[in-house]
């Protein structure tokens, strides 16, 4: 969506935009706005936005005879329409977005989930929490936008400012109480949350990702901690005190802050009582009382999230038993260490691990539920990153027995390429195997497991395709595996097993 109106009352930019100046006309008042110039249409405001291949200020000359009938600009041009000036268009496009939707934000609780690992599933338990409690919540992540009555497939992780604010919007007519958003590093580098304001941040951690974006491993922690600047004057930020980069990172508040960590001192913390490769149980802390907690989802880095969440749940008044049932309510979060279970005599997982912290979180996870050998198959997207897919071999060769490498989202860029720089980081690259083919790697892969082994299908998590080129290929790791283990692959064992078994 790069189009976006309304048919409320015209929105004035001289009173939105305070310092922006105006050619051509005293004010502009605007019903609708466009950032793309084909899609303009007449009465439009078009807004010029400098991207990465190119600059929307070359095409403002289509956009007006498209219709555009004013122009936010970062610098005058020799245009015949009025020209509102300022210094960061995708600011002020945010803004305007927001400002046509009737600023939908402002009626509800706006809650904000950022870091490098976690961000879906933090989300996913916070609306949880919220929703226990019987409050009306919106939830905008990698998963899908929903508004609490209907939903949609994601495009990206964190709309874009037009679609923003159209599901806001969607939830104020909903009577939401809240919205949580899982905001990405791009969203809040590119201004997309611009005119927002946010009840409550959770940043879960700091890592290494997205550089082919943001350049350097700084620029990306300080794009991630920007978005503590869009807290309201009373909100409250939740930190990890177990990571040291969110630490450093952090920016003094004047509220403070609350802190959730397992090895640290915190506000929050928690102690497993046992751990199966089907479920945990841990102790939640805060304060002096302490709650039991029995989760489907595995590991430590879930009781990173519950606590995040439970932190929210707790800024936000709800009670903890409330909280626990909001948690536990939780049972899975698709493509997330998401267990496969076919009637197979070994663990099968997938996940959408693609930094090499997360999977050596994954597999450490993994690691503390297995007997037998833990069998990893996985690859890095192409056309992002490259920097991580060393760092990525090494994590999964000093964790797993057995690796396959094999493509991930290839986009544009050689899978061979690809595969070296993984194979780069291995000490002994010449016992793992390469197989392009990733249909045929998953197959691999679990041919190899035996009782009490378990494998580890990493990178795609959820995602129903795979990118080649300008292909998207019908493909979902966690159907893949399920075909193969009830025997509707070639080369499948287990067929037989499951028809006596459900006999």
């Amino acid at each position: 969506m790069s189009q976006l109106s309304i048919s409320s009352d015209a929105v004035s930019l001289r009173e939105l935009l305070t310092g922006a100046e105006f050619l051509g006309a005293d004010d502009i008042f605007v019903r609708s706005c466009a950032s793309d110039s084909g899609a303009c249409r007449n009465g439009d405001l078009f807004v010029a936005l400098r991207g990465s291949r190119c600059d929307g200020h070359d095409f403002i000359e289509e956009a007006i005879s498209n219709g555009a009938r004013a122009v936010v600009a970062e610098r005058a041009l020799p245009i015949a329409v009025p020209t509102c000036v300022v210094a960061d268009a995708r600011d002020a496009y945010g803004r305007i977005c927001q400002a046509l939707a009737g600023h939908p934000s402002r009626f509800m609780r706006v809650i904000g989930v950022t870091g490098t690992n976690g961000k879906t599933t933090t989300a996913q338990l916070i609306a949880s929490i919220l929703r226990t409690a019987g409050r009306q919540t919106g939830l905008l992540s990698t998963l899908g936008y929903g508004d609490s009555v209907d939903s949609t497939p994601a495009e990206l992780t964190t709309p874009a400012s037009p679609t923003l604010a159209h599901w806001l919007g969607r939830m104020a007519k909903q009577q939401c109480s809240h919205a949580v958003i899982e905001v990405s590093s791009h969203a809040i580098a590119q201004r997309r949350i611009a005119g927002l304001e946010f009840a409550h941040v959770s940043l879960t951690n700091l890592g290494h990702d997205h550089l082919d974006f943001h350049g350097t491993l700084a620029n990306y922690h300080h794009a991630k901690t920007q978005l503590f600047n869009y807290l309201s004057p009373a909100g409250l930020a939740v930190i990890n005190s177990d990571d040291p980069a969110s630490v450093e990172n952090a920016p003094l508040l004047p509220n403070g802050v609350v802190t959730i960590g397992l090895r640290s001192a915190a506000d929050l913390t928690a102690s497993v009582v046992e751990r199966h490769k089907s479920e945990q149980t841990f102790l939640l802390i805060a304060g002096n009382v302490t709650v039991p907690v029995r989760t489907a989802m595995i590991g430590d880095h879930h009781l990173y999230n519950c606590l995040m969440a439970a932190a929210v749940g707790l800024a936000e008044g709800i009670d903890l038993a409330t909280i626990v049932r909001g948690l536990e309510a939780v049972r899975h979060v698709p493509g997330r260490l998401e267990r496969i279970e076919c009637g197979q005599p070994f663990g099968a997982y997938v996940d959408f691990a693609h930094t090499p912290d997360a999977l050596a979180v994954s597999l450490e996870a993994l690691r503390e539920v297995t007997v037998g050998r833990i069998i990893c198959v996985f690859g890095a997207g192409g056309n992002r990153d490259a920097i991580k897919r060393p760092l990525m071999g090494r994590a999964v060769e000093s964790r797993a027995d057995v690796v396959v490498v094999t493509t991930d989202n290839p986009r544009f860029e050689d899978p061979q390429t690809i595969a070296a720089d993984i194979f780069s980081g291995f000490e002994r690259f010449g016992e793992a195997r390469w197989i392009a083919d990733r249909t045929e790697a998953v197959q691999y892969a679990l041919s190899l497991a035996g009782p009490d082994d378990c494998v580890l299908v990493a990178g795609r998590g959820h995602e129903p395709f795979q990118r080649v080129g300008h292909d998207r290929i019908a493909l979902d790791d966690r159907d893949l595996v399920r075909r193969y283990l009830y025997n509707l692959e070639p080369g499948s064992p287990y067929g037989a097993l499951m028809t006596v078994g459900n006999s």
